[in-house]
């Protein structure tokens, strides 16, 4: 019997999938009825980063977002901001972007940077995340304006400093960025960004910075009480992604026999609850969570076996259920999470600015 309230949507996880099988693996996805493929960021010599790996899938697909972890700590602000405002034109306003803060000493030392731990992760990605927005909002929407006749290709009045400066309470190395973007607003405005809930809340990452936060807990039951616990300390201002890891039946052997060699298999290490068994349970259990949370995130074992079951048994079942909203050509993640596009913070200051010279009506 389906308990969903609501019709929510489902993200993947699609780091199993190379550059050498990256466009079946997400033109499968997007053919299954997946709302958002999502890329891990695993530094590996020879490998694409995720924002590469994001930025090749978005111009071969039409409704799938195109969502990559880029890491806030160890990489700067300007060229996170610049990179994911391309990603947007690329894919058509179909990109995200998961803020990571992971404590990482090899990515410390890969930069030549010191290492940084506790509080100062939710600080680095919280300056991160404002920086971008603000970078973001630098040109006005129709800032480009290509007059032949006087050989001007912008509006310079409609291009805006951010003068961003960390705070002074500030545990990493202070920094400032004047802007504005080299690159127009994106096609979203803003993009969405997501991050874990873990890193959001009073004294980390601010709510408000965020339009999505992601939830773990070791078990799926733990899980359902986790994501009430989540919205009631954050509230109903951030979209919740239940996060699962998916080892299913397929191709005639039970989950618990099937062989787990892979790299992207190897969820013993996860934190993540687990679903494993056959997809009619695994259908029941994606009801319970979407009628608590707002999406969730499916974290196949072996992505090319899992993909495959999930796509024959798991969505149509959803679809066919009302679980989960079809998908819009050419639609945009902002339009997934259900948010509307922004107006810039500067247009709208400049607007309220001439508003007041103008006087009252």
């Amino acid at each position: 019997m389906s308990i969903a309230k609501k019709a929510g949507f489902l993200a993947i996880e699609l780091d199993g999938a190379g550059y050498a099988n990256l466009a079946r693996a997400v033109l499968d996805a997007e053919s299954a009825g997946f709302h958002a493929a999502t890329f891990k960021d695993t530094p590996e010599a020879g490998r694409a980063n995720a924002l590469q790996r994001a930025a090749f899938a978005g111009p071969i697909t039409r409704t799938i977002a195109v969502v990559p972890e880029v890491d806030t700590v160890y990489t700067e602000p300007f060229h996170i901001s610049t990179q994911l405002a391309s990603l947007d034109y690329v894919s058509g306003g179909r990109a995200g972007w998961i803020a990571t803060a992971a404590e990482s000493p090899e990515a410390a030392a890969a930069v030549g940077r010191s290492f940084v731990t506790g509080i100062a992760l939710a600080q680095e990605a919280a300056a991160s995340i404002e920086t971008g927005r603000r970078l973001w909002d630098s040109w006005e929407d129709d800032a480009v304006i290509r007059d032949v006749a006087t050989g001007r290709y912008l509006d310079v009045d409609k291009l805006h400093y951010v003068d961003f400066e960390t705070p002074a309470d500030f545990s990493g190395t202070p920094y400032s960025v004047k802007g504005p973007s080299i690159i127009p607003r994106p096609l979203q405005g803003q993009l969405p960004v997501l991050a874990a809930a873990k890193l959001v809340g009073e004294g980390q990452v601010p709510v408000e910075a965020v339009d999505a936060v992601l939830v773990s807990a070791p078990t799926p039951e733990l899980l359902t009480a986790e994501i009430r616990d989540v919205r009631a300390r954050l509230g109903g201002s951030v979209a919740i992604v239940a996060e699962l890891d998916v080892l299913l039946d397929a191709r005639g052997q039970s989950a618990a026999s099937r062989p787990v060699a892979s790299p992207e298999a190897a969820l013993s290490d996860s934190e993540r609850a687990r679903y494993t068994g056959p997809a009619d349970g695994l259908i029941e259990l994606l009801e319970v969570l979407l009628a608590e949370a707002d999406g969730v995130r499916l974290h196949p074992a072996a992505l090319e076996v899992e993909l495959e079951e999930l796509s024959r048994l798991v969505l149509p079942e959803l679809r066919r259920r009302g679980s989960v909203r079809p998908s819009v050509l050419d639609g945009t993640f902002r339009d997934v999470l259900g948010l509307e596009r922004p107006q810039s913070r500067y247009s709208t200051s400049a607007a309220a600015v001439a508003a007041g010279k103008q006087g009252p009506a």
